[in-house]
């Protein structure tokens, strides 16, 4: 979550940047940014209007834990 200082000194609200493994349907994508929308707004009192959210597909042969890519075998 990152909060950038305007000229006011007012914070503006968070921009939360989400990587998730590609294949999950644009109706599940809505459903979770909704979700974080809400429980943002709830927990940090501000408008909808002023939380962004960035979803990023990444294949599973991108990402690695602990030295091994998702794209092999577990």
């Amino acid at each position: 979550m990152v909060n950038r200082s305007t000229s006011t000194g007012a914070f503006a609200m968070p921009t939360f940047n989400i990587q998730l493994f590609e294949g999950r349907t644009v109706d599940q994508k809505r459903a979770f940014v909704e979700a974080i929308t809400r429980v943002t707004c709830e927990t940090l009192g501000c408008a909808p209007g002023s939380v962004d959210i960035i979803l990023t597909d990444v294949k599973k042969e991108n990402w690695a834990t602990a030295g091994k890519l998702w794209s092999d075998e577990r």
